[in-house]
């Protein structure tokens, strides 16, 4: 019996080809669009996905200032952040982060399901957000995602 072998290819530059999405926020709740987002930045919607390299597309977001919460989380949900100093601990809830900074709701959601390294850094280089309708990447010709 002959043995067949076949090689796995590990991904690398020349295979990756990196496309462009677009996501549009309005009425779409911010945990599953993000999961899906980071889905996309890190290219595991590929079948050549490799864990070790970053093989995943760049996603533009539009309508961030839309997005929603379920159940009491607009209210209850906190985000912190801390300067360093003594007493340095801010917070405000997600009702008043998404009124003064839409952007950072899906930007702080996203970066928190990438990976914590430099990985996880480049592949958050490729996420675009905007608070409205319009964005500067229509050159890119962008597919739509839908939920």
């Amino acid at each position: 019996m002959r043995h067949l072998s076949f090689k796995t290819k590990s991904a690398n530059e020349q295979i990756v080809k990196r496309d462009w999405y677009l996501v549009d926020a309005t009425n779409q709740t911010v945990g599953r669009m993000c999961t899906q987002i980071a889905h996309i930045l890190r290219g595991k919607n590929k079948a050549y996905y490799t864990p070790h390299f970053d093989c995943g597309d760049y996603v533009i977001v539009t309508n961030a200032a839309h997005v929603k919460f379920t159940g009491n989380k607009l209210d209850d949900k906190e985000y912190l952040t801390f300067s360093g100093y003594p007493g340095g601990q801010k917070g405000e809830t997600a009702r008043e982060l998404l009124n003064r900074r839409p952007i950072v709701v899906v930007e702080r959601a996203v970066k928190g399901m990438l990976p914590k390294n430099r990985l996880g850094r480049a592949m958050y280089k490729k996420l675009f957000v905007y608070e409205g309708a319009e964005h500067p990447h229509k050159a890119q010709q962008p597919k739509n995602i839908t939920k």
